[in-house]
């Protein structure tokens, strides 16, 4: 059991950080806010910190519906009371740094529970940061969140594990600046239609859907808005199926929910950003989802071996294409990506599919806290 579980004088100290630079900031807040009504004020301490879009980490307020994300509002973190973590292995102090006030103690901190997603904070960054100051976090360490959240790095890593991975093709910032007409001619033999997404960002920002060689153009500067690197992928015809994954208990193998499925309205393309976050009328999440007792088990395995290879802690939710077997033929199961900080807001797929399993959202952010707290600092 952990030093911090066998302290009677106070609650646990959590320190939820949200926010961040990236272009799913605003994901990010809504999230946070989700998490800080669910999680158990009798048993933790909670302190949230938001990350601004400029990247000054401040003191965030507890106006949650401020954060909430929904038509016509995006939230943002502002604020002008800084707040800077430890920096030294043996502090785990928070400090405040208000306008014309002189540096306050704010307290120790047990625990980090960082909410970001994206490039800047679910990328390894800010997981490097809290190692360097020996602070215990929930989530994936350095090197899992850095190449899961690159997904050519990604697919790399799943085709040597022996994963089943799609069709797919990189175009680096030196590409497309190099000779953008060869980019787009090694791309085509892809054939139509693509995908054409930022290499490391997530929430569907900056994906577009290309069916002839002008709008992949346009498709891969669009996606450079968001990230130098662009991949390619083959569009995948089949169902979108996703497993959510939690780290084994006292070295336990990875435990998997049931699965989920996402079903999009005609009306979009591909389950985009409107659709995940702004209008909930066009998508529906159905948890469990229908697949035959089999495929599931197999779907699930998959999952804990994605988990497994990217050397993921804590958890993640591993997105599938799902084709049914035709006439007793085997089922088309394609690992389509993982996500190291899934969406998490209380109707998120993530939390649905525990919830399913028999973990409800309060109850699934206890565990990963108390995964954290488990843990060793340091090489593991």
């Amino acid at each position: 059991m952990s030093a911090y579980m066998s302290q009677e004088s106070r609650k646990i100290r959590v320190a939820i950080l949200f926010g961040g630079r990236s272009s799913e900031h605003a994901v990010s807040c809504a999230t946070a806010a989700g998490v800080m009504r669910a999680i158990d004020q009798d048993r933790y301490d909670v302190t949230a910190i938001g990350i601004t879009k400029t990247g000054e980490w401040v003191l965030a307020g507890d106006d949650l519906d401020r954060l909430a994300l929904r038509p016509g509002q995006l939230p943002e973190v502002t604020g002008d009371v800084r707040v800077s973590l430890p920096t030294a292995p043996d502090r785990r102090e928070l400090t405040v740094l208000a306008p014309g006030q002189p540096p306050a103690s704010l307290g120790e901190v047990d625990v980090v529970f960082p909410l970001l997603h994206g490039p800047f904070g679910e990328d390894g960054t800010v997981q490097g940061l809290l190692e360097l100051a020996d602070i215990r976090y929930v989530g994936c360490g350095v090197l899992a969140s850095a190449v899961m959240m690159d997904k050519h790095y990604m697919k790399l890593i799943f085709a040597g594990h022996g994963l089943p991975v799609g069709s797919y093709v990189v175009i680096r910032d030196a590409d497309w600046l190099r000779d953008p007409e060869a980019a787009l001619d090694d791309t085509a033999k892809l054939g139509w239609p693509v995908f054409v997404k930022p290499a490391r960002a997530g929430s569907s920002m900056g994906i577009s859907r290309a069916t002839d060689r002008e709008s992949l153009r346009e498709a891969v500067e669009a996606a450079r808005l968001h990230d130098p690197k662009v991949i390619v992928e083959s569009a995948m015809f089949g169902r979108e199926v996703e497993c959510g994954v939690l780290q084994g208990r006292a070295g336990g193998p990875p435990r998997t929910s049931s699965l989920g499925e996402i079903v999009v309205a005609d009306a979009h393309a591909f389950y985009d950003f409107e659709a995940k976050y702004l209008n909930d009328t066009d998508v529906r999440l159905s948890c469990p989802a229908d697949v035959a007792p089999a495929d599931e088990s197999h779907i699930r395995e998959l999952a804990a071996r994605a988990f497994d290879a990217a050397g993921c802690e804590g958890l993640a939710r591993v997105d599938f294409f799902y084709t049914p077997g035709s006439h007793g033929g085997p089922p088309n199961i394609v690992v389509n990506e993982i996500n190291t900080m899934p969406g998490f807001t209380p109707t998120s797929m993530f939390p649905q599919m525990w919830a399913q399993t028999g973990m409800d959202y309060s109850a699934l952010i206890d565990e990963l806290i108390q995964l954290a707290l488990q843990r060793r600092v340091g090489l593991r």
